[in-house]
């Protein structure tokens, strides 16, 4: 009878002792597991500053890149002014530990000929992949109240981009763009065929 209950009693103490979990450990030490809604890679748009000038708008574009800037390589950013396309740039972003994942974009727009009154000014950043398909899209504008400090005897409708200044970011021209379509074509058919012979 008692080597029956000491059996059962070890039985118990067995099925209680079952090695513990890297879930329990969370619990047990006050560990935060990850989250994988905060995983997910996207762009945000932090904020669209301006400053008037004489005859100059002055935009800066703050964003940052989640979770890191090392998931990307390069964006596309799209300036809009009152809904009709100014510019299209691609960004290549650097692959450096030293970096942090926030950027800032500057650029100046020439507002010779606009008149007075409020524009909306509408900046759109994605990722564009070779199918086309836009992904990471993120949108921000704000309304920007311009008052011409001198008039024009010509008046336009739109501005121009006047200046673009960058500190850690590339841009990316058309002609450079397609000499890098270029080499990744180049790069993914040298892969193939060095895999073929495998």
């Amino acid at each position: 009878m008692r080597k029956r209950q000491k059996r059962e009693s070890k039985k118990v103490v067995f099925e209680h002792s079952k090695q513990s979990t890297l879930d329990d450990l969370s619990f047990q030490f006050n560990i935060q597991k990850p989250d994988a809604a905060k995983s997910v890679k996207g762009i945000v748009i932090s904020e669209i500053s301006n400053v008037i000038r004489e005859d100059e708008l002055a935009l800066r574009i703050e964003f940052t890149l989640l979770p890191s800037k090392l998931a990307f390589s390069k964006l596309n950013l799209d300036l809009y002014f009152e809904d009709q396309l100014l510019k299209s740039i691609t960004l290549g972003i650097p692959q450096s530990v030293l970096l942090n994942d926030d950027f800032d974009f500057p650029m100046v727009l020439d507002m010779r000929g606009i008149r007075a009154g409020k524009y909306i000014v509408r900046v759109e950043m994605y990722e564009l992949w070779p199918s086309g398909e836009k992904l990471s899209f993120v949108s921000k504008e704000i309304i920007a109240d311009y008052v011409p400090q001198k008039i024009e005897s010509r008046l336009v409708k739109i501005p121009i981009i006047k200046n673009i200044s960058i500190l850690n970011l590339m841009v990316v021209s058309s002609s450079e763009k397609s000499i890098y379509i270029d080499l990744e074509d180049y790069l993914k058919k040298e892969s193939m065929s060095q895999r073929d012979q495998w």
